[in-house]
């Protein structure tokens, strides 16, 4: 039975009430509220919890903030994933968002919200709405230190993880831009006519390997925080490089993983004609750089709608084309789930109709 008394002051004034619960089993519950009838209203609670074998020890996730938990997964956690720099920004936006509630209080509700209110947002960065993508990314970072708690930290969440039953952003349809035509000599003649030499090298071998923008060449951004450039990637080294064996090894990869890429002999062939940089970089140039120059030559070759990062998009679907299967582009093109890998792959139906004879 729960014991119920009231707190005084130094001058007997009373200032709120104390449940305490003394129960075999069961550590001693005890919690203040400023009115007596919050006080026996939670008594009750918890006894009938403690009585139905489903009560849930709530003193961590009560006295444990969504910031206090994001702090901490950033300490222990971040620093043994590869590519975590890219979760801080999450990490700011959710606990600007959520970080004052405690674990025991969030709830889907607040989720919910936090996930509309987002999607309204202006991003600083970008100057446009903040992305469903971006959103969805925020909620699955929240979602893993809920899990983290859970698993490994031993805090106890009343209600479960709440991110679980939260609808996540629907994803805009994937781009399905693809070189059309004659578009592909027509921008490979103008990259020919660039002031940046390493330009249609660059898009060739992008388009023979389906590698990313930051594995092929280096690639700086601005860190808000501090004001200066940070380099993001290296970019392909020559000593990655197998020309007998025709491959690039990439021991550093967007998604956390090595792999090799075969190389086609049209790639072999870009890299036997570049010049050999002494620092080791294979193009002697930044992404920076590179995305200018695109841009210049798709405008003079009459080009729109085209961006850098479709050619991956080009190649990935090319692989198929050649009649790769799903497990071999992968390996290739370093997508870890096949469902990300369709939103980089749009095979022409005139392609597919000339194989079904």
């Amino acid at each position: 039975m729960a014991t119920i008394r009231s707190r005084e002051d130094q001058d007997g004034i009373t200032i709120g009430w104390q449940a305490q619960i003394k129960r075999k089993g069961f550590p001693l519950q005890a919690k203040t509220f400023r009115t007596k009838a919050e006080a026996v209203q939670w008594a009750t609670i918890t006894e009938s919890e403690m009585l139905r074998g489903v009560f849930v020890q709530r003193t961590e996730s009560e006295q444990t903030t969504v910031k206090e938990l994001l702090d901490r997964y950033q300490r222990e956690v971040m620093p043994t994933l590869k590519g975590g720099y890219r979760e801080q920004s999450r990490i700011k936006a959710l606990q600007a968002g959520l970080g004052a509630y405690s674990l025991a209080a969030l709830n889907s509700s607040m989720i919910a919200k936090y996930r509309d209110r987002r999607l309204s947002t202006v991003s600083e960065k970008t100057g446009r709405l903040v992305g469903p993508q971006t959103v969805k990314h925020e909620l699955g970072l929240l979602q893993r230190a809920l899990k983290m708690a859970v698993m490994e930290w031993g805090i106890a969440l009343p209600a479960g993880i709440p991110t679980a039953t939260v609808k996540k952003p629907s994803l805009p349809n994937a781009r399905d831009r693809r070189l059309v035509g004659d578009e592909e000599e027509r921008l490979l003649a103008e990259c020919g006519k660039s002031r940046n030499p390493w330009l249609r090298p660059t898009v060739i071998f992008a388009i023979e390997t389906a590698m990313r923008a930051g594995e092929i060449l280096e690639k700086w951004e601005l860190n808000k925080e501090t004001g200066s450039q940070e380099k993001k990637s290296i970019g392909l080294q020559w000593s990655d490089i197998d020309l007998k064996k025709r491959t690039a090894h990439l021991p550093k990869t967007k998604n956390g993983e090595a792999r090799t890429v075969p190389l086609s002999s049209r790639a072999v062939a870009v890299l036997e004609s570049l010049p050999r940089s002494l620092d080791g970089r294979v193009f002697g140039t930044t992404y920076e750089g590179i995305h200018q120059s695109f841009v210049r030559a798709c405008h003079r070759a009459g080009i729109t709608g085209l961006r850098f990062h479709d050619l991956r998009h080009e190649a990935t679907s090319r692989l198929f084309e050649k009649g790769f299967n799903p497990m071999e582009v992968s390996a290739i093109t370093g997508h870890k789930t096949l469902q990300m890998l369709k939103r980089y792959t749009h095979l022409r139906a005139e392609d597919l109709a000339k194989r079904m004879g």
